[in-house]
């Protein structure tokens, strides 16, 4: 089995995001780590190829640090790596990105795509459908756990009252959420091995792309107002005021 994971470098999660004057996250020379939420989409990944064999292979797009979360990758026991980065895809958006990566992709045969459910600096939720959809596979989200039955998976996905079943044929794409796997920590023996698995360098012309701009961009970022801290009301005209707040507020 072919597994393929989606992964992504993002500013250090317990930071503070530094935006540059392009309106634009800085990502280049600041502290970075793998998108903790991809850790349990490429956690699913290990398990399956442990269980039925095949190979994981850890797909990035972004600067050269983002070599260090698939590095990360391979660190925890993916076989392989493939980072995609060039100057033109600074700014990238979701379709942007969705692009790309189904490019990279479907150069080889797959099984299989897993990703987390989203990044934990865009939150935008759409790039892993959009991959499936320009690759013209299957796609099923929040996936809590996943069995291969031939050429078909069967998969359950998390509902608010539980979850649902799904029969999916292959190859197929799927997100992974929070809290349905526990990822591993990376032994010293897979973080000495990672150095020594093959990691491919892709550019926009590798991929035989050319219109990589994106339709969306930040022309002004505006702090949130702060919050005030409302009215205390008391005393014998309170019910009345209370009244007189809920009218303008057309609750009552």
């Amino acid at each position: 089995m072919n597994v393929v994971v989606c992964t992504k470098y993002v500013p250090s999660p317990q930071g503070t995001p530094t935006l540059g004057p392009d309106h634009l996250l800085v990502r280049s020379g600041v502290e970075g780590a793998l998108d903790p939420g991809d850790e349990y989409g490429l956690e699913l990944a290990l398990q399956l190829v442990e269980q039925h064999g095949g190979e994981v292979t850890a797909v990035s797009m972004g600067p050269e640090e983002a070599t260090h979360a698939i590095q990360r990758a391979l660190a925890m026991g993916a076989h392989g790596g493939v980072h995609i980065t060039d100057a033109a895809l600074r700014g990238a958006d979701a379709l942007v990105t969705a692009r790309v990566l189904a490019a990279a992709i479907g150069r080889r045969p797959f099984d299989l795509i897993v990703a987390g459910a989203e990044s934990t600096d865009g939150y935008t939720g759409t790039v892993p459908v959009t991959v499936a959809a320009l690759l013209g596979i299957a796609s099923v989200t929040a996936v809590r756990r996943l069995e291969p039955s031939g050429e078909r998976f069967r998969i359950e996905r998390m509902t608010q009252g539980g979850y649902d079943v799904y029969d999916c044929p292959a190859p197929a794409l799927v997100t992974v959420t929070a809290g349905a796997i526990e990822p591993r920590y990376p032994s010293l023996k897979g973080i000495m091995q990672a150095k020594q698995k093959p990691m491919e360098r892709l550019t926009v012309a590798d991929l035989g792309l050319s219109d990589v701009a994106p339709m969306q961009t930040v022309i002004a970022v505006v702090d949130a107002p702060p919050t005030s801290g409302g009215e205390i009301v008391q005393g014998e005209e309170a019910v009345g005021r209370i009244a007189d707040l809920l009218v303008d507020a057309k609750v009552i």
